[in-house]
């Protein structure tokens, strides 16, 4: 028998040989991980998120909500790898509305950690001095405004989450082991001890969206005793910072 006569495996078999190497050499993903294709669809959202960044678009764009905000004190925390750049849309358009709106003042959030909470302590404190202030955070952003409610509930009036991965399999979303070498630890063993889906004790409000191409539906959305309202959008993971829907749903959270 020569080289040409070996007998070739099926194609089919080829595919499932590959399939199982890759799976030992990668960590399963979580059943509850958005699809892949809606991971793809949030790149140009992404985009629309960085120009905010050129000077020439760094006139006002506030959205008109039809919302009077009454001077409601407002503090809005970015996502994973995100400063309060990619909030200025929704900061904007709350504060056109009547809102009393705050960065963060944080920088880029890289992580769960006893310093990103307490450094959020010395940016809200002096703001909730004559009253408790609405926390607003965007996916990461999300937990800690939860973990800092827990500590710090006299200086809270309300939580809402945006796509925040509370709840569940910490893994079920598409950015986890991108997170792990940033941040520098495992996603289930955080540098402090937290209880992710434990509620705080402050009203909680977490926005959803099956659309969500980073964080699994289930994991924003929490079980029912994990926050007091979960409220479903329709727009992607990046979109609660560019969609007027969103805008208009989370003015009403905080007012309501």
């Amino acid at each position: 028998m020569n080289a040409y006569s070996l007998p070739l495996k099926p194609p089919a078999q080829k595919i499932s040989n590959f399939a199982g190497i890759l799976s030992k050499l990668l960590p399963q993903r979580s059943a509850d991980a958005p699809r892949l294709q809606l991971l793809w669809r949030e790149g140009a959202s992404l985009a629309a998120i960085n120009l905010a960044r050129f000077p020439r678009h760094n006139a006002p764009q506030a959205t008109p909500l039809g919302i009077d905000g009454g001077g409601r004190k407002v503090v809005i925390l970015p996502g994973f790898m995100a400063s309060d750049q990619s909030t200025l849309r929704l900061r904007r358009s709350l504060s056109a509305s009547g809102f009393a709106v705050y960065g963060s003042q944080m920088g880029r959030n890289g992580g769960l950690t006893a310093e990103s909470i307490e450094q959020l302590h010395d940016v809200i404190a002096p703001i909730a001095g004559d009253g408790p202030v609405a926390l607003v955070g965007w996916s990461l952003g999300g937990l800690l405004a939860r973990e800092y409610a827990k500590l710090y509930p006299a200086q809270v009036s309300k939580v809402i989450t945006l796509g925040s991965p509370f709840s569940g399999c910490p893994r079920a979303n598409n950015v986890w082991r991108l997170y792990e070498y940033v941040a520098g630890y495992k996603v289930d063993c955080p540098p402090i001890a937290v209880t992710l889906h434990e509620k705080p004790p402050v009203p909680t409000i977490a926005f959803w969206s099956p659309r969500d191409g980073i964080i699994g539906q289930n994991a924003a959305r929490g079980q029912v005793n994990e926050s007091d309202q979960q409220i479903e959008l329709d727009c992607g993971h990046m979109e609660f910072m560019t969609d007027t829907n969103a805008f208009r749903q989370i003015a009403k959270a905080i007012l309501g």
